[in-house]
């Protein structure tokens, strides 16, 4: 008998009399010869011939077990990993704070290619509402942690139908405009309305700020994204500093911004006192920060698209945590996915086709440091309405001219019609339309299951481009397209289209804004601008002692202040 332990000479320790410790003596152990070389020879064949027997049953035993021990490591390891991943998942999940838009902005409609624009409002909050932020921002010496804020940052970020462009437009915080009827969710602060600063309206919660943009553009609005002061910090930390640009010294003795002439990188706090500095650019006005604004995000955006960011995991894991803490979005955006697939519509977008732009103003008749909507303001409202780009040119929506260049041609498409009327014939009158106009023979006829008040093209998967091919032939916008479970195209009349061949048309499509007016005094200006550097103020913006300086003097005579990316 062996034990599994034994060592080379497979044999267990043995007392002086060849025994197994405790093994009693057998009749033949008391005959066998004490001495001798035969008796010896024939130990020593014994014991190897044993030891010979059992060394491939170990081996094969101890080979058994180290596999086991591998298929175990592997398993757990990748219970690890799976966990570490659903961990971040849910973690950054559980970042996101989000609220109902409750419809305030309107919605956005779909082309006649059945592709849907976004437009989003971005909103910077000047909410003392942490000590983090009370600490950033100042202000609360004497009350404390505040309830509520201002939205001192407004642009409107709209995404083509297409992906192929997009605009940015911010809205001036001191813009007078009517304030709609409306109650924060969260305080439950409410208001019947009023004419007042538009920056105002979010003390009534995002939706209130929401609503009031969309009242004053008529641009629908699907989503808004809030960020406070701990955000912005947060957000370019994350990124490792976003690199600007300023035309000459300064220093904003209001937002603390200092900063020599030329190329600097700020983070953290120095990147906040950047976007925030309203006295240290331009004329002095927000109308001036709008533009440095557009700078920052513009190099952000950059940063964002070049590789070394998005290939770093530990730049991906830093960038999508500060992402999901710093942001409030709505609930459309409130999820890890749907903010990864936001940020992939951005990525699409060339950073030649961001067009970066600020509302027309005009003074305030009844307030000089305040701005109305001024002339040209119009054009933009309506360009950005109607999907056009502002780096295009053409004035015609380019979500159009990309999709008609990638339809499937019509003789490789066949559609099954199928009759939701109570009129007869309407099937075949719609199915020889098609085929007149070049679509497949293998398009048929058929009466469907039951009425339908609302024409549907239901296409497979991977038939999206047939399905577009069909809509424009016969006139559907992109509200009729669906994407179904089987294969192939069926197209349903309803009772919204009794007669003809072209689906009857509703409200007149909107004349092409013109693009020229839109951007002009907009200070327009696209991402892929690198050598753009803020202008610094050349008025007496900002005061030092007592004195009224410009930023630069100011800058000359605080020589013991620290710049702020020192």
């Amino acid at each position: 008998m062996s034990d599994p332990w034994d060592g080379a000479g497979g044999q267990a320790m043995r007392s002086r009399t060849g025994r197994v410790p405790g093994q009693r003596m057998t009749e033949s152990d008391r005959r066998r010869p004490h001495g001798g070389r035969v008796a010896d020879r024939a130990a020593s064949r014994s014991s190897g011939g044993r030891a010979a027997a059992q060394r491939p049953a170990r081996r094969a035993g101890r080979g058994k077990r180290i596999l086991k021990f591998l298929a175990l490591s592997v398993s757990v390891l990748v219970l690890v990993t799976a966990g570490a991943g659903w961990w971040f998942y849910e973690h950054l999940n559980g970042n996101i704070h989000s609220l109902s838009l409750d419809g305030k902005g309107g919605s956005e409609k779909a082309d006649a290619f059945g592709r849907t624009p976004i437009n989003i409002l971005v909103m910077g909050s000047d909410g003392r509402t942490s000590a983090e932020d009370c600490k950033l921002g100042g202000g609360c010496s004497h009350t404390g942690v505040q309830t509520g804020g201002n939205a001192d940052v407004e642009m409107v970020v709209h995404i083509s139908a297409d992906r192929s462009n997009a605009t940015v437009m911010s809205v001036p915080r001191d813009t007078m405009a009517q304030i709609p009827a409306c109650k924060d969710s969260e305080s439950g602060q409410s208001t019947n309305g009023y004419y007042g600063q538009i920056n105002s309206a979010l003390q009534y919660g995002p939706a209130c700020q929401v609503a009031t943009i969309h009242q004053l553009t008529g641009i629908p609005i699907d989503h808004f994204v809030k960020l406070d002061f701990s955000g912005v910090v947060k957000m370019s930390d994350a990124v490792g500093g976003v690199s600007v640009c300023v035309s000459d010294d300064v220093y904003d003795t209001y937002s603390h911004l200092k900063l020599s002439k030329g190329d600097h990188t700020v983070k953290g706090v120095a990147a906040l006192e950047f976007v925030r500095s309203r006295h240290g650019f331009g004329d002095g006005s927000d109308l001036g920060r709008t533009v440095s604004q557009h700078i920052f995000l513009s190099s952000m955006i950059r940063k964002f698209k070049s590789a070394g960011t998005l290939t770093d995991p530990t730049a991906v894991y830093g960038l999508a945590d500060a992402a999901t803490k710093a942001l409030t979005v709505d609930d459309g955006l409130g999820s890890v996915d749907k903010l990864i697939g936001l940020a992939s519509d951005v990525n699409k977008v060339p950073a030649q086709q961001m067009t970066f732009t600020t509302m027309q103003t005009a003074p305030d008749p009844a307030d000089k440091d305040r701005v109305v909507v001024g002339p040209g303001a119009k054009s933009l409202f309506s360009a950005i309405a109607n999907d056009q780009s502002l780096t295009a040119g053409s004035g015609k929506k380019s979500a159009e001219a990309t999709a008609t260049a990638s339809a499937v041609p019509a003789s490789q498409v066949a559609v099954t019609v199928e009759n939701g009327t109570t009129v007869p014939g309407r099937a075949s009158a719609i199915a020889t339309a098609l085929t007149d106009k070049g679509f497949s023979s293998g398009t048929t006829t058929a009466n469907a299951s039951r009425a339908a008040t609302t024409t549907t093209l239901t296409y497979g998967n991977g038939q999206k481009g047939e399905a577009q091919t069909v809509a424009k032939a016969l006139g559907l916008s992109g509200t009729h397209l669906k994407q179904g479970t089987g294969a192939g195209l069926a197209l349903v009349i309803g009772s919204d289209w009794p007669s003809g061949t072209s689906y009857p048309e509703g409200t007149p499509a909107p004349a092409p804004a013109d693009t020229k007016a839109a951007v002009s005094h907009a200070n327009a200006s696209t991402a892929d601008q690198a050598k753009t550097c803020a202008t610094v103020s050349p008025y007496r913006t900002v005061s030092l002692n007592g004195v009224s300086m410009t930023p630069s003097q100011a800058y000359a005579a605080a020589r013991s202040v620290p710049d702020s990316d020192s």
